[in-house]
């Protein structure tokens, strides 16, 4: 059974960092993650995707210079690390995978979500 389990979630101020990270178990290593988001009345964005081998690795335009997407295979953890936190960044980030690699990144692609996580950056 796939699991993701996000955590790293939380409060930030304008221009904090804040780190997420996503536990997969169940899951093979050759899978490609992402970070998505979804606030209130926003579409679905996926803000980071790295690909299974590391070597190719997609930023939405919203987030690129201030968020960095890493994984360690070895313990089956994605990260995203996001610094110069803005207001606009606050809404729920969900952790996916899937075996398909599509740019930009397609939601209906991603085969296995977790739960999400919240944050909300204050002003």
């Amino acid at each position: 059974q796939v699991q993701l389990v996000e955590s790293g979630g939380g409060f930030a101020q304008a221009g904090g960092s804040l780190r997420l990270s996503c536990a997969a178990s169940g899951l093979s290593e050759m899978y490609n993650m992402a970070w998505f988001r979804r606030a209130p009345g926003v579409e679905r964005e996926c803000v980071a995707r790295i690909s299974w081998d590391d070597t190719r690795i997609y930023y939405a335009d919203s987030v690129k210079g201030r968020f960095i997407i890493s994984r360690e295979n070895g313990k089956n953890t994605v990260y995203l690390q996001m610094a110069s936190l803005k207001p606009e960044d606050t809404s729920d980030y969900y952790c996916a995978a899937t075996r398909i690699y599509t740019s930009p990144p397609d939601p209906r692609d991603f085969s296995f979500w977790g739960q999400g996580i919240q944050v909300t950056v204050s002003s």
